[in-house]
Parts: structure tokens; sequence; C-alpha cells
């Protein structure tokens, strides 16, 4: 039996460049369309507990092969973080299905408002990140989880 995906798409530097291109997002001001404009926001740092209830919804979405925010089993965003121990005061989430790269996804989701002002949203302080090759297909599943924990 093959081991389940380790979450990083193969990419060594999987963590790194996601730290950076979404830094770099946050660094300027933005427009967020429908959401509206944003200053520039202080960087995130990476949470292993957001990470990793971003790998399991990542995985699921991959194996069903459908995007949404709910699990199947109706789980909530709020529900999978809490299972994964992090204490959190606010939350929010990117998802995405087939974008070949982080520079990809990073981009589809600057260009979607919603999405957008997840990147942008002054409240988060850290992020964990997904990503998940679905064999069949080659197709590549994304999940962001954005946190500020509650200190």
């Amino acid at each position: 039996m093959a081991a389940p995906p380790a979450g990083d798409c193969g990419d060594a530097r999987f963590e790194a460049e996601v730290l950076q291109r979404v830094n770099a997002f946050r660094a300027a001001p933005r427009s967020c369309g429908a959401k509206g404009r944003f200053a520039a926001a202080p960087p995130l740092r990476w949470s292993a507990p957001l990470a990793e209830a971003a790998l399991g919804h990542t995985r699921e979405m991959a194996a069903r092969g459908v995007l949404s925010h709910d699990s199947a089993d109706g789980r909530s965003l709020s529900d999978r973080v809490d299972a994964a121990g992090y204490a959190w005061r606010a939350l929010g989430e990117n998802v995405a299905a087939g974008q070949a790269s982080i520079a990809r996804v990073v981009d589809s989701w600057a260009h979607s408002d919603g999405h957008c002002a997840n990147l942008m949203g002054p409240r988060f302080t850290e992020l964990g990140v997904a990503c998940v090759l679905q064999e069949s297909s080659g197709r590549r599943w994304w999940t962001m989880d954005l946190g500020q924990p509650r200190r």
C-alpha cells in the first residue's frame, strides 16, 4: 500500500515558498474587489496544527474529487481546526484545485475577491497550507487555513 500524500506535492521548499509568496502579497496594500481595499498586513507564521487540518481536508477533497469547504461528514473548518488542536480566535480558509504550482494557486487566490480578502485579513497571524496530488488525474488539490490563535 502506498504511503498517504505528504501534503507538499513533492516540493522540498513548500513551507518556505508558501510563506514567501503569501507574505510578499500581504506586504502591499490591495484591492480585493467587492470585499474592499486592504492595507498592507504583517507577515504570517507557519502553524503546524493549521497545516495538519489543511492536509486532512485536502486529502479528502482529492479522494472525493470535490472542491468544498465542508467535509463529507459535515465537519466545518472550525471542526477540523479544533480536532487538530488549534485554539483559535479567528479562522479563514481558501481551497483550490488544478493549479500546478504554489505561484499559480496564490495568484488564483489573489484574483478572487473572497480569497484575496482572506490573504489580506489583518486578523490572521498564522497559516498552514497543504497540497495533495490526486493520483488518478494528476490534479493538485489545495487548502490554506488561516488563523489567529487564542493566547
